[in-house]
């Protein structure tokens, strides 16, 4: 039988080498609760800001390789590269199963491919995780819209919008299941 061989950057795989798991900080958790706060009652412009502060705090794994590792799978999806970023994001949850935004990372990765079974299963660990991870719901919400389940897409969205009431277009997301979901007056 033949080596393993990784396909791997050789620079990835010695960070990884390198890294140690990643760790929650404290001070940082207590200051997403601060901003999800208050992002439930901001006007748009407002939480359009902590949206995106959010985001990028809950990007931070506590290691500088896991973030590296997020970044390339990233690049990887936005070049279309699906192959290189399912594999970058694996390597990433393997070495830092504790972070959701890894999961989530490559469920998007996973939905890309095709893949619906694994991408569902990577949203499930993910919410498990962080279950105020409003961009991984809305990511449930459109893969439950792709496989035909317009219910169980409204409810997502739903609570999306109570976390972050103004993300992206859940409110259209919203109103395009609402009559398929709620049926019609006569």
């Amino acid at each position: 039988m033949g080596a393993l061989r990784f396909n791997l950057n050789p620079v990835v795989a010695l960070c990884l080498a390198l890294s140690g798991p990643a760790m929650a900080d404290p001070q940082n958790t207590a200051r997403l609760d601060e901003m999800y706060e208050a992002l439930k009652t901001a006007p748009a412009p407002e939480a359009e800001r902590l949206g995106s502060e959010i985001r990028l705090e809950t990007s931070k794994s506590g290691s500088p390789a896991m973030n590296l590792l997020l970044k390339r799978g990233r690049d990887a999806m936005a070049t279309g590269n699906t192959g290189l970023a399912i594999e970058l994001l694996s390597a990433l949850t393997d070495h830092a199963p504790g972070f959701a935004e890894g999961w989530h990372a490559r469920s998007v990765a996973f939905a890309r491919a095709g893949l619906m079974g694994p991408a569902m299963t990577d949203l499930e660990r993910a919410l498990a995780l962080d279950p105020r991870n409003f961009a991984a719901i809305y990511s449930l919400g459109a893969l439950l819209e792709e496989i035909g389940q317009p219910a169980l897409a409204y409810e997502a969205y739903t609570r999306v919008t109570k976390i972050h009431p103004h993300f992206d277009d859940v409110a259209e997301a919203l109103a395009r299941l609402e009559g398929e979901t709620r049926g019609s007056d006569l």
